[in-house]
């Protein structure tokens, strides 16, 4: 396959008629209280995790729906949660690309040959599109044995974005750019320092600038320590004696920075899934750029079938189809999703991390409270 990919290759644009896939018959009543149900098994459930909440909203109508526990001994969770956003983080940095794009300061065929001349020469031809779809052929730095011996000695205290990607600079790509997909936390790193290169500014000022004071997202940030606001939902796993330990403060967001590190709450990732997946902060022609898609699923994956847009993933479901992403972290697990007109949407959080490998049972029993979600978001 050529270096460019064509639309026909990587899907055709997405429209609003993708909405048109058939919706769950059941009533808003009927699929929120099917979503409860699920909510309520997934905490109980034997290693499950302590807590979860999901925020639907239809319209003007926003519901939150909670069970379990936000920390041992405590309250429920609430949509004022402090939380880690883990790998939804990445859609706030397309975000703020894609707003960069619109703008004309960068270009989606920008490379990294380009932007940031200091990388390695075999990464030069890798676009900010390539990096912003996965298929850019970077390895993740998340998969270095340095990477991770460096996490733990010292996880309470992270390093700087370009030392990130210092941990793979040194590797090949793993394929030639726009030919394959695959997920790699070093793709949003390069998007982050390449708005750095081309502004000027840091990439924490812009995602400011560009996004939080845009949509008032006053409880959202990219922190640089490992405090978090209170009211907090606290993030658990368990340890070898089967004793939840919590870690919500344990590791320093910089270790994953704009792939990972972001703290939001319930109630604001959910006005920023509205907001992003109708293309609100940037032109239409970004927009339309955005949903171009390539067969990949989100990490972890999401409900339906995944496809891969630029910073952020097309869900099609028995329900009909949504826009978001999927994330986690060290004890967290996140999804979101939105119409493409933002009129619908719903967030999912839960306390511990769970993956398809490493807790394959729960991990179900959350991707059918995600569905659930996406449904009691398109019930009408």
């Amino acid at each position: 396959m050529g270096r460019v990919m064509t639309a026909a290759v990587l899907g055709a644009v997405l429209s609003v008629s993708f909405l048109a896939c058939t919706v769950a018959q059941a009533s808003p009543a009927g699929a929120d209280r099917a979503l409860d149900a699920a909510l309520a098994r997934l905490v109980h459930a034997r290693g499950g995790p302590l807590g979860a909440i999901a925020i639907v909203q239809r319209g003007a109508q926003t519901r939150s729906h909670a069970a379990g526990r936000a920390r041992l001994g405590g309250r429920g969770p609430s949509a004022g949660d402090a939380m880690r956003l883990a790998s939804t983080t990445k859609a706030f940095n397309g975000a703020v690309a894609l707003a960069l794009v619109s703008r004309r300061v960068l270009s989606l065929n920008d490379t990294i040959g380009q932007r940031l001349r200091y990388l390695p020469a075999a990464w030069a031809d890798v676009t900010l599109r390539e990096a912003l779809n996965h298929t850019s052929g970077l390895p993740s730095f998340t998969d270095s044995h340095s990477y991770l011996a460096a996490l733990e000695a010292s996880p309470a205290h992270g390093p700087p974005p370009r030392q990130l990607v210092a941990f793979v600079e040194k590797k090949p790509l793993l394929f030639r750019p726009g030919t394959k997909y695959r997920y790699s936390n070093t793709d949003n790193v390069i998007a982050g320092l390449m708005a750095e290169q081309a502004t000027g500014r840091s990439y924490e000022y812009e995602l400011r600038r560009l996004v939080l004071r845009p949509l008032r997202l006053r409880r959202t940030a990219l922190p640089r320590t490992v405090a978090m606001s209170r009211p907090l939902l606290h993030g658990y796993q368990f340890t070898s004696s089967g004793r939840r330990e919590d870690i919500s403060t344990a590791i320093n967001p910089a270790w994953t920075w704009a792939a990972g590190g972001m703290v939001s709450t319930p109630a604001e990732l959910n006005r920023f899934a509205r907001a992003y997946a109708s293309g609100r902060l940037f032109s239409r022609k970004v927009h339309r750029a955005q949903f171009v898609a390539v067969a990949g699923d989100s990490e972890p994956p999401g409900p339906g079938v995944n496809s891969a847009g630029l910073g952020i993933f097309r869900y099609r479901t028995r329900c009909g189809t949504v826009y978001g992403h999927t994330g986690n972290f060290p004890g967290y697990t996140q999804f979101f999703a939105s119409s493409s007109s933002g009129q619908r949407s719903v967030t999912v959080s839960v306390n511990q991390q769970l993956r398809p490998d490493n807790a394959p049972r729960i991990f179900s029993l959350l991707l059918k409270a995600d569905t659930l979600g996406v449904c009691a978001a398109l019930a009408r």
